[in-house]
């Protein structure tokens, strides 16, 4: 949920003087001009330290590599830089890590105060590898990175740092001089009383005192009044440095100004990707004509799309790709953030690019990418690839991979705001099974508490929660209520007391509690940056203290940007305190820290036994951690439903994996047309569930005639069926970082027809998908990639050869998905009305060959909701086809974990007529299968192999 509309409607409520703002809301209504209000977001020229950064223009840099102050150890160079404006200097930290990684840290020598670095993220200190100095002069270092083709350059005057490998340049710092470090000082203006020859003396030795602090002593004579003056002058013309204004709103600087910039360039690259979160292309578009694109968390209501404005998520890590190489960046900072994107080949058309290459132009493409944040440090992760999985793995080294959530948050998941009262949600249960719809999850949002009191059930609509559970038990069904970070102030509310009498609120500027609003009408926030703090909160999940609830239910974080209706830009004022740190500091940290907290108290409230389920709205950098995430407040608007795709790919990227939209859209009533079409996307996507606004008409899948419920009920069946897979799929992004949705470049990184493809996508490497997502549409357009691949359409069976665009006919039963030639994927095709009903239920393995007449694939299966799979409680096995024989071997000897699922069914596609089949097990018993073979489609049926899936066994075709 957001907070515009909602706030306007629910504030109503507080208060009898809000007669205007309902009359407003009403026309508003009534027009249906609801959008975003850009004018309460800030642009890039309202938020001061953009526009002071990005006045800077490339040229000469003023700052310069002191070479005589080089110190080189095993693990690290340091070295310090000058600015020769202002005489400030600074330390400059350069790590080589394990993995082809290396570390950029830029900090003040000597700060007024530290400068806040970021926790929490790095799942633990990286480990280096050893730096040596190839060479050096007066112009600057070469540093090996392990080889000799691999080295860094630091150039001196200006400072510049090249990564070079052989005789290419990979990434360029600084090669633009748009370095730029806001040093910590003392306000001009803090004394306006006149000062005696004796006080003057004083102040002189503090100034003195605060300069030694700040440059080293060599640089005293250099600094003097010059400079000091210069930076007057500067304070003096420039606004927002100590203090600025946005619409009615102050935000005081107590520090002053503190930005960072640095540019990066990255020669031979026209494609970059990642930092989500924003409702945008995959492939990120340059930026030197409009907004840089913004990461700063926000409740942005019914977001506008293909603009850089900023979301509710912040993930600051970009992937460069070209067909040699995939880099990455992870800028570590959790300020306010900008990045400007240019490019020599923007607005080049294809023609243009072809001239070019005739004429024998020696223009190398290039993308330079910019970076500004508001405080904090500059400390930045080089990920060399040179493939994008090594992208992949070199990031998740740094923050994790995806959490491995339970099975059934992998099925489909059944929400509005909100189901009334526990007759509705029986209602909507019994609903599902009428219409025979599996589901895993109904969910609950802000009505069914006490008031908006977290961690409460209204007793009126909720009367006994724990009845409510348990009926959904029975079913083997599962529940998630929403458990938001604002408290509402009220003295005979228990957790507001608590968090008070523990001082565990946000503080304001001056010390007394943060205040805002939001649903409850006046309300408190959590500080969880204290892990105290997150201690406490992750208590409160136990079932004594969360009364009402089992273990069937789960959680929901919304509004964690923070969301506060009356702040600036509908958050938090920037100079309210965390402890020793300002909230300019930690702003997008909040919400992970929300989930993180939230997470673990789902663990512990089973005694660690447990796999929690936690869906999040603010995400930043390691998210992927603590659970799902979805796309925000959409509209019912098929522009939406395209956007839904590049955007969990893009979050897929940067390691965010669990990703999904709402299906439907959140705002607005969707044609019955555009539904269909988003529950057959929404089914291929990781995270999938439906939700709707409180002032949509119900939308459950049964409502819309016996025609579209069945189009709909056909592919949440697909989901189910596929949950082997999805599940299988989980796993490995858990064990490796890869994303579960990538785009087609990850599999092909060296078709640049699939560069900037974000209409289809690949779940795995064996699945690709086209939804369609054009209105009235009856045909979709699908590239199939790889020059040696053949592709078989799932549901026809129908054979295509790879490395072409392919013109499909569709029909509203359409979902164009094929399977890879050379894969194996299992399938369960008993579909029952959850994912636990299907445990022990057989599988259908669907092997498709390649040209080579082989294919690989895998199984996983687990008790798929505990951790112990981390005690090597799981199997794993490895299916094979080659020579005409399909096994099915043990990829995991030391694991141990039996099932009662076995092998039903064996589909080959691409197969010949063999004259018998022969199955072979374990303990050497051979039996021959029964089969079924469709000439027209090449298609191989093996019936009843009934052999146990966690046992070795192969099949012959003879």
């Amino acid at each position: 949920m957001g907070g515009v509309k909602r706030s306007i409607i629910k504030m109503a409520t507080f208060t009898g003087s809000m007669a205007p703002v309902l009359v407003l809301w009403l026309a508003m209504s009534l027009s249906g001009t609801w959008a975003v209000d850009k004018g309460n977001f800030k642009t890039c020229d309202q938020s001061a330290f953009c526009k002071r950064q990005r006045a800077l223009k490339p040229g000469d840099s003023p700052y310069r590599a002191l070479l005589e102050t080089m110190e080189l150890t095993n693990t690290r160079l340091t070295l310090q830089l000058i600015n020769d404006n202002n005489k400030v200097r600074l330390l400059l930290e350069l790590y080589r890590l394990q993995g082809n990684m290396t570390r950029v840290k830029i900090n003040e020598l000597k700060p007024l105060k530290p400068r806040f670095e970021v926790p929490d993220v790095l799942i633990t200190e990286p480990s280096t590898e050893p730096l040596s100095l190839l060479s050096q002069d007066e112009n600057g270092v070469v540093l090996s990175l392990g080889t000799e083709s691999q080295r860094v350059i630091i150039s001196a005057r200006p400072f510049r740092l090249d990564i070079m490998e052989g005789p290419e340049v990979l990434m360029s710092l600084n090669s633009r001089g748009l370095l730029a470090f806001e040093h910590l000082r003392m306000r001009k203006d803090t004394f306006s009383y006149k000062v005696t020859s004796t006080v003057a003396s004083v102040w002189d030795n503090i100034k003195r005192l605060f300069s030694s602090q700040a440059e080293p002593e060599g640089e005293k004579k250099e600094e003097a009044d010059p400079a000091n003056q210069a930076e007057k002058e500067e304070e003096e013309k420039v606004d927002g440095m100590w203090e600025e204004t946005f619409k009615s709103h102050s935000d005081s600087k107590p520090n002053g100004p503190s930005a960072i910039s640095l540019d990066f360039s990255l020669p031979g690259v026209e494609h970059v990707y990642g930092i989500p979160e924003h409702a945008d292309t995959l492939r990120l578009k340059t930026t030197d004509n409009g907004d840089p694109y913004r990461l700063y968390n926000l409740d942005v209501f019914q977001y506008e799309l293909y603009n850089p404005m900023a979301l509710y998520g912040a993930v600051p890590v970009m992937l460069a790709h070209k067909a040699q190489r995939t880099t990455g960046i992870f800028w570590l900072n959790a300020a306010e953030t900008w990045v400007d994107i240019s490019s020599n080949t923007a607005g080049k058309t294809v023609f243009g690019k072809m001239l070019d290459y005739v004429q024998g132009s020696s223009e190398t493409p290039q993308t330079d990418v910019r970076w500004i944040s508001e405080s904090g440090i500059i400390d930045v992760f080089i990920m060399l690839g040179p493939t994008p999985k090594d992208v992949f793995s070199q990031y998740a080294s740094l923050t994790g991979t995806q959490s491995f959530p339970p099975l059934a948050a992998v099925g489909y998941h059944q929400c509005r705001w909100n189901y009334n009262d526990q007759e509705d949600v029986a209602s909507v249960d019994a609903g599902f099974d009428e219409h025979d719809i599996p589901y895993d999850y109904i969910w609950l949002d802000i009505e069914h508490t006490d008031g908006k009191r977290y961690f409460t059930w209204d007793s009126h609509k909720f009367a006994s929660p724990k009845e409510m559970l348990q009926a959904l038990e029975d079913k083997k069904r599962k529940m998630v209520a929403i458990v938001d970070p604002h408290i509402k102030v009220d003295s005979n509310y228990k957790i507001h007391n608590e968090i008070r009498n523990k001082g565990f609120y946000i503080k304001n500027k001056d010390g007394g509690d943060y205040e805002g609003w939001c649903w409850p009408g006046s309300a408190g926030y959590p500080d969880f940056t204290r892990p105290d703090m997150r201690a406490w909160w992750a208590s409160m999940f136990a079932y004594d203290q969360y009364e009402g609830t089992a273990e069937n239910l789960y959680t929901w974080n919304d509004m964690n940007e923070p969301s506060v209706f009356n702040g600036p830009e509908v958050t938090m004022h920037k100079d309210a305190v965390h402890g020793a740190w300002e909230h300019r500091d930690v702003h997008n940290l909040y919400g992970l820290y929300v989930q993180m907290a939230t997470a673990e108290g789902q663990i512990q409230r089973s005694g660690g036994v447990e796999r929690p389920f936690v869906l999040t709205r603010a995400f930043f950098a390691g998210s992927q951690r603590y659970g799902a995430v979805w796309t925000g407040d959409n509209a019912a608007e098929w522009d939406h439903l395209k956007v839904s795709i590049p955007m969990c790919l893009s979050l897929g990227l940067v390691g965010i994996s669990f990703c999904g939209a709402d299906v439907g859209g959140f705002f607005k009533s969707p044609s019955t047309e555009l539904l269909v079409r988003w529950y057959q996307t929404g089914a291929y996507q990781p995270f999938f569930r439906a939700h709707a606004h409180l002032d949509t008409p119900r939308r459950e899948p049964w409502l819309f005639g016996p025609e579209n419920t069945a189009l709909i009920r056909d592919v949440v069946r697909q989901r189910y069926t596929l949950l082997p897979y999805w599940y299988q799929q989980f796993y490995h992004a858990y064990r490796t970082g890869e994303p579960i949705m990538r785009p087609l470049w990850v599999e092909y990184p060296q078709d640049p027809a699939t560069f900037a493809l974000d209409d289809e996508f690949l779940i795995g490497k064996d699945l690709l998908v086209h939804p369609v997502t054009e209105e009235g549409a009856r045909g979709v357009t699908a590239y199939l990639p790889g020059k040696d691949q053949v592709w078989f359409d799932v549901h026809t069976f129908q054979k295509h050869n790879g490395a072409q665009s392919l013109y499909i006919p569709v029909t509203m039963s359409s979902i164009p998905v094929f399977q890879r030639g050379g894969s194996i994927i299992p399938r369960k095709m008993r579909v029952r009305r959850s994912s636990s009903c299907m445990t022990h239920d057989p599988y259908t393995l669907y092997v498709a060959l390649n040209l080579q007449r082989t294919a690989e694939g895998e199984l996983y299966i687990d008790d798929g909701h505990t951790f112990n799979y981390e005690k090597k409680e799981f199997i794993h096995r490895r299916l094979s086809f080659a020579k005409n024989m399909l096994s099915s071997v043990n990829l995991a000897t030391d694991a141990e974990f039996s099932t009662g699922s076995w092998i039903e069914r064996i589909v080959i596609l691409g197969a010949s007529k063999p004259s018998k089949v022969t199955l072979k097990t374990a303990d050497g018993q051979e039996s021959q299968l029964e089969f079924d073979f469709d000439a027209s489609m090449s298609v191989l049926t093996l019936r009843k192999p009934g052999v146990n899936a966690g046992l070795d066994w192969n099949v012959m075709l003879q």
